[in-house]
């Protein structure tokens, strides 16, 4: 027995040093397992940087670029149920790059930095239309290993940029958010004890389908182009953001990205921004890529980015998405638990919304968000 008691005293002592020396990895992974907890979810969005790995932004030290008071809107009938069942946490309406309504939910409010989720994975299609303008890519047709040659031997060798731009990478991924064992599940758990996303990108080498043949929603595509932007600019995604589109575009507050354990940033899903902000890059959108009198993005690009591009039929283009019924200039990013950037390009009219909606993805849910954000767009 004294012998038997003494191995379970060294387990214990043994236990207790491994999760003295494993303690902010276990914190982060017990977070990434209750982040969407009922009880936690809306203050989990907007405070992810006590939760994560983060990578600052720098805002620069320009001017904030105004957002002029408007007329103020009156929001159609339904909206306040739909904000309501939906979880909306924040609202913010611009028109010709005048605020028409901005409002906010649930204990939270305008300096709240939100997680954008995957509408972080349209951000990166903007910086990357840049880098293109600039000539260090030298076509979306290149092989991606030509910029990520780690990637060499997975299943993107083969791929090209436009294969993952518009999401035909046919990498096999299981993107089930509500799987625990999913795909993107488990890469979330690998953020979260600080593993590499470059690492996981190359581990993955089975495919569903050849390259370029059918759209299949695969996040880590997106990290792909991040890892392509990186390795033909010799810089991290962060700095370039900061240089080409952050400060020309006066935010009002420095975002941060969600990191993983080297540093990199979590492209694919992982800026934090003001809802003010996120409507700043909707407006430049609706603007044909012009904000605060400077042309941030180019407008060709801009047009490419935001028309179908997928094959099949598929209503995406390069990291946007395009309704299969959209009305003329309308685009939208989008992630999950409700967050959107919704862009009227004809009208110039743009809205962010952030929310921390866990009924996203019941059935309907979607199709009543789109009525409800046209909705909105038709009361101005």
């Amino acid at each position: 027995m004294r012998r038997i008691l003494k191995v379970l005293l060294i387990a214990v002592v043994a236990l207790a040093a491994v999760a003295a020396w494993k303690r902010d990895e276990i914190t982060r992974l017990m977070a990434a397992n209750s982040l969407f907890s009922p009880g936690t979810i809306v203050q989990n969005f907007s405070h992810m940087d006590k939760l994560f790995l983060t990578r600052a932004l720098s805002r620069g030290d320009g001017p904030v670029s105004p957002l002029p008071q408007g007329e103020p809107m009156t929001l159609p009938p339904g909206a306040e149920d739909w904000i309501k069942a939906r979880s909306v946490t924040g609202l913010v309406v611009l028109k010709d790059g005048q605020i028409r309504h901005e409002s906010y939910y649930l204990g939270t409010g305008p300096d709240d930095l939100r997680i954008s989720w995957s509408m972080a994975k349209s951000v990166l299609a903007s910086l990357f239309g840049l880098v293109l303008a600039d000539g260090s890519i030298t076509s979306i047709d290149d092989p991606v290993i030509k910029y990520a040659p780690s990637l060499k031997g997975s299943a993107y060798d083969g791929t090209t940029i436009r294969d993952v731009l518009t999401m035909t990478s046919g990498v096999a991924f299981n993107e089930d958010y509500m799987d625990f064992w999913s795909d993107i599940n488990k890469m979330g758990r690998i953020l979260a004890l600080g593993g590499s996303m470059d690492d996981f990108a190359a581990g993955l080498t089975e495919r569903a389908t050849e390259p370029g043949t059918h759209m299949h929603y695969v996040s880590v595509d997106t990290h792909v182009i991040g890892m392509v932007i990186r390795g033909a600019t010799g810089k991290d995604i962060p700095e370039l953001l900061e240089d080409r589109i952050l400060t020309p575009m006066g935010f009002e507050a420095a975002p941060y990205y969600l990191a993983d354990g080297e540093g990199v940033s979590f492209v694919l899903g992982g800026l934090n921004m003001r809802t003010r902000d996120y409507a700043r890059v909707a407006g430049m959108i609706a603007a044909n890529g012009r904000w605060n009198g400077t042309q941030i993005v180019p407008e060709p690009w801009v047009e490419a980015m935001t028309t179908k591009q997928a094959p099949d039929g598929a209503g995406y283009g390069f990291q946007w998405w395009v309704p299969d019924d959209a009305r003329p200039g309308e685009v939208m990013a989008r992630g999950i638990y409700g967050q959107y950037l919704w862009i009227d390009r004809t009208k110039g009219i743009a809205i962010a919304v952030n929310a921390a909606d866990r009924g996203f993805e019941e059935p309907g849910v979607e199709a009543q968000n789109l009525t409800m954000l046209r909705a909105i767009a038709d009361a101005l």
